[in-house]
């Protein structure tokens, strides 16, 4: 039988998992319970709510005489570092473009990735069904985009099936497509490469992803490089960051078969395998014959641009609604995390209950943190900050981004003033149809924190927009950041309905009645510039007067809830984010007003 390794790349919200169920539909690789659920590949929690891959994930079809290998890979740019762990396994890369859309950032960053490992492309038109797609507009820029990253002239001879993965319709022609995902299955393979297929040399398996079985342990995913894997097989793992060399067995092996893993008693060169058997492999590792150990080069990963202090949790209520609470805990996880998100790293600080994690972005570092309250831990975490580094002359350098805005034109004005206070750079500006703009700006990492909200304010919640790291430039200078203070809870005790009313109107509330606070808690947003201690839980005092109807006049304002992403987005330099299974609470540092007015003496 034949094989093909294929990995779907493009921005996200492009339609990439979409297209997987139907692949897989089409192909009779989904069971029966899986035929009804709507993104079948996106198993996680977080990634069903927030729309998003985050994961990579794995499957394979029979097409005929054919074993396709497909990967489903995340589209922000935050989790770029599994799309670049996975492009190792795969000969071809379904390059999927919406076709209206067309190239976005995150496009371009992953397409680079994959022509810069020589992987051969197939454009993928999508979405050709909507009514303001214009396919071959798209097609050009796809061209062009491919031109100006430096793809050969193979790579530049791509083919192109255009689909609407949401009916289940594929085709050579925008305006001739055939129900099912025929014409794509055929492209691919004719199109993508085989794998080599030396299945007589010794084995060679680069691990490419870590995976967790409950009942063996450890799993290992990658291809075979060379030679045949069987289980109970000894092997040496070697290469990898720690460059070592220890000997191992394969427990287990197992492939893909639509959605799930099927143990099978041997795989060959070419196939993407998983393999059980060793509980302290890594990702980068490879798998050994022992009588020829010869380690492969694994993928350069890009280095975090944003780090985190991690803390153990200290506020009054501590305790009472997480499961892991404690320093060594929450260490333990934190670098249980880095051992298979090869993006992201982590650090002891010079205090045994904090600990400083650094990831690709903010989405990054904020999957990690809602993933572990999930789990039921408990702490407490820092605003996010961008890493700066020194060139070879000494200089202080920081994080650009690039920026992608979709916004009606009639906003155009306010989002490039308030993205040029936060030293944006504009880079072009096109007509998206007859009312739309699309901006592209270079902007320091650190200009980008807290500003999706305002672009939610002024494009009255029609803006659009997407990043993707670009380079390390010279400093830019300082940037202005909160312009708003605190309100900050006096005491401890829980908010009423009388508490609140007297303190609403010294700016926005973040609680409501019938609440639990403690001294130092951020309860709301100051309209000035400084912070102010107010009382939410002060009770009218009882008298034997009581004047009719004056408990009913009243009238509190909603409280605003924000998102975890939010809340790090609005917490200042003195002030972290308490995050437990149950909530999330702002809170200064320094809880009383006596610690914050001598720490601001220091």
């Amino acid at each position: 039988m034949e094989i093909r390794n294929i990995a779907i790349i493009a921005h996200v919200d492009h339609g990439k998992t979409t297209l997987v169920d139907q692949l897989l539909r089409y192909a009779g690789g989904l069971k029966r319970s899986e035929l009804g659920v709507e993104r079948v590949m996106d198993s996680n929690d977080l990634e069903r709510e927030r729309g998003i891959t985050i994961l990579s994930k794995y499957t394979a079809v029979t097409y005929g005489d054919t074993r396709i290998n497909i990967i489903d890979t995340p589209g922000h740019a935050d989790f770029g570092g599994e799309v670049e762990r996975i492009l190792q396994m795969v000969d071809g890369v379904l390059l999927l473009v919406d076709a209206f859309e067309g190239c976005m950032p995150q496009t371009r960053f992953v397409l680079r990735k994959a022509l810069e490992l020589g992987k051969e492309p197939v454009l993928v038109v999508n979405k050709v069904d909507r009514n303001e797609a214009r396919p071959a507009e798209v097609v050009d820029e796809t061209l062009e985009l491919m031109i100006e990253i430096g793809a050969n002239a193979e790579q530049l001879d791509f083919p192109i099936v255009y689909t609407s993965a949401r009916d289940g319709l594929s085709g050579y022609e925008p305006d001739a497509m055939e129900e099912g995902m025929q014409a794509l299955f055929d492209t691919v393979i004719a199109a993508i490469p085989a794998p080599c297929r030396d299945t007589e040399q010794p084995l060679q398996i680069l691990f490419s992803t870590i995976d967790y079985d409950d009942y063996v342990g450890k799993i290992g995913i990658g291809r075979i490089e060379r030679g045949t894997a069987h289980p109970n097989t000894p092997i040496i793992l070697c290469g990898g960051t720690e460059n070592r060399q220890v000997q191992r067995k394969i427990s287990r092996l197992y492939r893909y078969e639509g959605l799930s893993r099927t143990e099978v008693a041997e795989a060959f060169a070419g196939d993407i395998v998983c393999v059980a058997g060793s509980e302290d492999l890594n990702v980068g590792e490879t798998a050994c014959d022992i009588a020829c150990v010869e380690p492969l080069p694994f993928v350069h990963i890009d280095e975090p641009t944003v780090s985190m202090l991690f803390c153990v949790n200290d506020s009054p209520f501590a305790g009472r609604e997480g499961k892991y609470v404690t320093s060594r805990k929450l260490r333990e996880r934190l670098f249980t995390e880095v051992k298979t998100n090869v993006s992201m790293r982590a650090e002891e600080t010079e205090s045994t209950d904090t600990f400083k994690v650094c990831g690709r972005g903010e989405l990054h570092l904020s999957i990690l943190i809602e993933t572990m309250r999930r789990q039921g831990y408990e702490f407490a975490v820092t605003r996010p900050r961008v890493i700066f580094k020194r060139d070879d002359d000494g200089h202080v350098t920081e994080p650009i981004e690039e920026v992608t805005i979709d916004t009606p034109q009639a906003y155009v004005g306010a989002i490039m003033e308030k993205l040029g206070q936060r030293k944006a750079e504009i880079v072009d500006m096109a007509p998206q149809g007859d009312v739309s703009m699309r901006l592209k700006f270079l902007v320091p990492a650190r200009g980008l924190m807290g500003y999706r909200s305002e672009l939610m304010t002024d494009s009255h919640g029609e803006g659009v927009m997407s990043h993707v790291f670009h380079s390390y430039q010279p400093h830019k200078g300082e940037i202005s950041e909160r312009r708003t203070g605190s309100l900050v809870a006096h005491e401890t005790g829980e908010s009423n309905g009388y508490g609140l009313y007297n303190t609403q109107e010294r700016g926005r509330m973040f609680i409501g009645a019938g609440v639990p606070v403690y001294e130092g808690q951020v309860v709301g947003e100051c309209s000035r510039n400084e912070d102010i201690v107010v009382n939410v839980c002060k009770k009218k005092h009882v008298t034997n007067m009581r004047a009719s109807g004056s408990d009913e006049t009243l009238r509190l304002t909603p409280p605003t809830v924000f998102s975890l992403e939010q809340a790090l987005e609005f917490i200042a330099d003195d002030e972290l984010l308490e995050v437990t299974p149950m909530n999330l609470r702002m809170r200064k540092r320094y809880l009383t007003k006596e610690q914050r007015v001598k720490a601001g003496r220091v």
